[in-house]
């Protein structure tokens, strides 16, 4: 007989918030400078999404990556295309300065 999963409580999702962290993480035998801007629910989570982009994109340890700051921000203040998307709907992001690649 298969078992069945009874839902027993609602779930709630929390108000999500963007996140910048700054700071420095290992690359190769230097250490990189590095600005992110994160979706997260709390800081916790924000600091684990940190670690874990660097972690998959280049491959450091969570030893190496280092957070000086991690302050919460506007999501109009982000260029980020995930912040820009994750608050499409309850923000006006038409207001950006266009970025210069080459700068």
């Amino acid at each position: 007989m298969p078992s069945v999963w009874v839902k027993t409580q609602t779930w709630v999702a929390k108000a999500m918030k963007a996140y910048r962290a700054i700071g420095t993480f290992r690359n190769g035998r230097t250490n990189q400078n590095y600005s992110l801007d994160v979706v997260a629910a709390d800081e916790e989570q924000a600091k684990h999404l940190v670690y874990s982009n660097f972690g998959s994109r280049h491959g450091t340890s969570r030893r190496f990556i280092n957070i000086d700051s991690l302050s919460e921000i506007e999501p109009t203040d982000s260029t980020e295309p995930r912040v820009m998307a994750h608050f499409r709907d309850t923000h006006d992001f038409s207001t950006l300065p266009v970025r210069n690649e080459e700068e």
